[in-house]
């Protein structure tokens, strides 16, 4: 199967090996020759280059930086993208996950962005990945205020718990370091209505909890979304 010359029209990208872009398109259900690796890489690489693309916008501190490259690089945003892209019908997926709806899962169309970002670096260095980040993103970038993006990531969480009619989430230290001056300190954040847990670690123990509960909400979307693929 070659891949497509439409999809790489709307990528903004010719590949130079076409093996990269047809292995960035194909499930692991479908082979061994999958995309997971170039997933794995363009996971990095993505955010790499939105960081430098938030950067280079306003002159927004750390926390507002991260909230707003977490909201760009999450599943659902992923997805969307995906689908813009028209990128489901080009996939290449074993008959069970064809049969199950796989071309429009959210998961596997976020893991063939992310696979399609690894491929395009691989195949065009940074510069093309960050052209292609451009190009997808786009108006999003355009339209974003970084100044709006004030909500922390435990208030993040908190509003979607809440949204679920869960309990809010628990923090407890557990590990305090180094000198009164420069402690360190490592927190865990649970959700206690769905098991998930995951811990942080910062300067403060408010820092930590921000920290921890960042890393939360990914585990929290990724069940969100394993729930509404389970239904019928």
């Amino acid at each position: 199967m070659n891949p497509p010359d439409d999809l790489q029209a709307r990528l903004g990208h010719v590949f130079r090996d076409p093996l990269l872009l047809q292995r960035a398109l194909t499930h692991r259900s479908h082979g061994a020759d999958n995309n997971e690796r170039l997933e794995f890489l363009g996971d990095a690489v993505l955010n790499l280059v939105v960081a430098q693309a938030l950067y280079a916008v306003d002159e927004a501190d750390e926390g507002r930086l991260s909230y707003a490259r977490a909201a760009l690089v999450r599943e659902s945003t992923l997805a969307e993208l995906a689908l813009e892209l028209d990128l489901g019908r080009q996939l290449q997926l074993g008959q069970g996950e064809q049969r199950s709806g796989g071309r429009r899962r959210r998961s596997i169309l976020a893991d063939a962005l992310e696979a399609l970002v690894g491929a395009v670096y691989l195949d065009g260095g940074i510069e093309a990945a960050s052209a292609l980040v451009q190009r997808l993103y786009g108006q999003r970038l355009r339209d974003l205020d970084l100044r709006a993006s004030a909500k922390d990531a435990k208030t993040v969480l908190q509003e979607m718990l809440q949204g679920s009619g869960l309990r809010l989430p628990s923090y407890r230290v557990l590990q305090t370091s180094g000198p009164q001056h420069a402690q360190c300190f490592v927190v865990e954040c649970e959700v206690p209505d769905l098991g998930l847990r995951a811990s942080g670690q910062g300067s403060s123990r408010r820092a930590a909890e921000q920290q921890a509960a960042q890393s939360v909400i990914p585990l929290l979307e990724q069940r969100e979304s394993g729930s509404q693929e389970a239904r019928p």
